[in-house]
């Protein structure tokens, strides 16, 4: 039997020294961010996505393992486990394989075999599966009973008894199952009378595509109509053809069985076979459906997450409102607030005084930029102070899932004495200044960038969506005396305990002054720091390194490098030429590590470097202000607000978005959107397609 490290090296093609090592430090505790960052000497610079992988196929195996125990254990108590089986069952390393070895073992509800095995019709259904007698009906008399009154019962039964054996033969599902996978064919028909119900997958009323070649947004599409009624859909290849590669298995020609037997195998297939293996298919094309549809989710989700930030400055955030008024707060640099009230910008009589008051928070706050949320007039708002506020940036805020973030505990604990709408404003506010540290705070389904989520294993989309969250805060880094709760939880080593105890701490004692404070938090042991530490910046530390990605326990090396260079270590920090000096010094690579050494370089270069990039505002056409200003083959500006597998939303600043199909991307094939696009990425379009009634505008690249 495959070992673990073998069976990972063979689903990964890594090398066994980096599959031992993530192994090893994840079993130490080590985190996937810690471990991608800090011991890419170790792993041989594996990213996080490969480090997930062999952490996934190590619990996998440990799955498949345990799973191996049970069906030998049962095999074992029913006096049935020949040593083949034992073999058979020790070496399998595919799950599906295993459960077909186990499938005659199983405790099921009685079958039509069963009942002919009760009649004792087995030796018959042995004699014709042997295919050696030439008159099956004399030996069938010899099983006639109280139970079975002719030869024709009998051998109906004994058929039941073969049918089951030829359904249950591990080899026979496996051959049926590789061709279901290649040649299975998607067909849907909408069910009777439910045309007008299901208005929206008229595309899939009557439709057939090749199951191996179907997209993973048609075939959550197709089953998501299928749940609710409105598509019958098979998935199963040319029947026919399919029973000849049964037939071929199990018959022998010209014998005095060969027509029993074809009833048999036939009976085997449409009745045990294809039902369990079209199930079977379904179940396995909707997993990867719905692993791509997670994929894309998160992918969206990291590039929101890392959207570019405004920065530590002062903003006044407004949240857009027609009939209420604009909620407007005043927040500080760090996103604390200092004064909230209403503005009317939309009507006429408040107007003026409005924009008084706007001119007065600027001053009195010192406010150098605007949030507008961009819901329901936000552009015209934007627009409105953009015209009063000439030397001032204001920015359209993305505003999807603030209301949820309003209505949270965390904001209830944030601000216990102001309403939702207040709130809504702030969490506008603070998503300019920093998208990862409000985002966090929201349940990521809430964001609206994914692709049939509410569709997909919840778990699982919770589990990868959290993966993608760690990674984003550990790859930009945290402020250790401006993060709240909801941020440090994610960073490497920490969790929501000792992120509640790090606040609590810090509201005790004051600001950290160094990231060697860390060790007086309570609980915050030395393996906690040694996966945190390097993630946290303090950046008013006389140990300037603290507000670096280089990690406390390469400060030595770092001094010593300094000493062989004849400078101190701050004299290092943000120096291109002394870092070229640093570069030759071999044994300090040695000792510390190529991939550990080249690192540190690169942070000395550029200590603190924010990985996210610079914030760019968005400039909307001024003549386009709803879909009939609309005219094809205008080019117009946009900003990409979510991606699928089949193209991208693109916001055109008017209420409807427009598509771009991801055949409308490039001039050449391309696999997927991202190989094009970025969420939040700034674009001139060229409209292809408007159908006003149906709200749809489809843009294009290819111009």
């Amino acid at each position: 039997m495959l070992d673990k490290v073998q069976y990972i090296k063979a689903e990964t093609g890594l090398t066994e020294r980096a599959i031992q090592a993530v192994m090893k430090l994840h079993s130490e505790g080590a985190s996937v961010a810690f471990m991608a960052r800090y011991r890419k000497d170790q792993t041989g610079n594996l990213d996080e996505v490969h480090i997930m992988d062999i952490i996934r196929l190590d619990e996998a195996f440990e799955e498949l393992t345990k799973r191996k125990e049970f069906v030998l254990e049962s095999i074992k108590s029913q006096d049935k486990l020949s040593p083949e089986l034992h073999q058979k069952i020790n070496a399998c390393m595919d799950k599906d394989v295993l459960e077909d070895l186990y499938l005659p073992y199983k405790q099921r509800k009685k079958t039509r075999a069963d009942v002919a095995k009760e009649k004792g019709l087995e030796p018959l259904a042995k004699i014709i599966l042997s295919q050696r007698e030439r008159d099956v009906d004399s030996i069938a008399v010899r099983y006639l009973n109280d139970a079975v009154k002719n030869t024709d019962e009998a051998i109906d039964g004994a058929t039941d008894i073969v049918a089951q054996w030829i359904a249950d033969d591990a080899e026979t599902r496996t051959i049926l199952r590789q061709v279901f996978e290649q040649n299975s064919i998607i067909e849907c028909k909408v069910a009777k009378g439910k045309e007008a119900a299901g208005e929206k997958y008229r595309d899939y009323f009557a439709y057939t595509e090749k199951a191996s070649n179907a997209a993973s947004h048609r075939l959550m599409a197709i089953m998501r109509a299928e749940d609710e009624g409105i598509l019958k859909l098979s998935v199963e290849p040319d029947g026919q053809r399919t029973l000849e590669t049964v037939d071929r298995k199990w018959i022998r020609r010209d014998t005095a069985c060969e027509d029993i037997m074809l009833d048999a195998t036939k009976d085997a297939y449409k009745r045990l076979l294809l039902p369990s293996l079209e199930n079977e298919l379904k179940q396995k094309l909707f997993e990867k459906a719905e692993e791509e549809a997670i994929r894309v989710f998160t992918g969206n989700l990291q590039q929101l997450l890392l959207s570019s930030p405004l920065g530590s400055k002062r903003v006044l955030a407004i949240d857009p409102g027609i009939r209420t008024g604009c909620k407007t707060v005043c927040l500080n640099e760090n996103g604390n607030l200092l004064h909230q009230t209403v503005l009317y910008f939309n009507s006429s009589s408040d107007k003026d005084r409005s924009v008084q008051v706007l001119h007065q928070l600027m001053s009195e706050f010192l406010c150098e930029a605007v949030a507008v949320g961009n819901g329901t007039a936000g552009r015209e708002t934007a627009d409105f102070v953009r015209s009063h506020l000439k030397s001032v940036p204001v920015f359209l805020v993305n505003e999807d899932g603030a209301s949820v973030y309003s209505v949270s505990e965390i904001a209830r604990k944030e601000f216990p004495d102001q309403d939702v709408t207040v709130k809504g404003a702030v969490s506008i506010g603070r998503r300019l200044m920093d998208p990862l540290a409000e985002l966090v705070k929201i349940d990521a389904k809430s964001i609206g960038v994914g692709q049939y989520q509410h569709d997909v294993n919840q778990n699982k989309l919770k589990k990868s969506l959290e993966e993608t969250v760690v990674s984003c805060v550990n790859k930009v880094g945290v402020n250790l005396n401006t993060a709240g709760e909801e941020l440090l939880k994610y960073v490497s080593g920490l969790g929501p305990v000792l992120a509640k105890n790090i606040v609590q701490f810090r509201n005790e004692n004051g600001e950290f002054s160094s990231r060697a404070d860390l060790k007086k938090v309570p609980r915050l042991g030395d393996k906690a720091f040694e996966q945190c530490a390097g993630f946290l910046r303090v950046p008013n530390s006389k140990q300037k390194l603290d507000n670096s990605a280089v990690h406390p326990e390469q400060y030595p090396a770092v001094k010593q490098m300094a000493k062989l260079a004849g400078m101190e270590v701050d004299d290092l920090l943000g120096n291109p030429q002394a870092i070229m000096k640093l570069q030759s010094m071999q044994n300090i690579k040695e000792q510390v590590g190529e991939f550990t050494f080249n690192d540190m370089l690169k942070e000395l270069e550029k200590p603190g470097l924010d990985p996210r990039e610079s914030l760019e505002n968005e400039t909307f056409d001024d003549k386009i202000r709803k879909m009939e200003d609309l005219e094809i083959g205008m080019v117009i500006k946009g900003v990409v607000s979510n991606i699928t597998n089949f193209g991208a939303f693109v916001d055109i600043g008017i209420k409807e978005n427009g598509l771009l199909h991801i055949s409308e991307m490039s001039k050449t094939f391309i696999k997927s959107p991202n190989e094009v696009v970025k969420l939040n990425q700034h674009m001139s379009f060229k409209v292809k397609e408007i159908d006003v009634p149906r709200k749809r505008i489809s843009l294009t690249l290819k111009f």
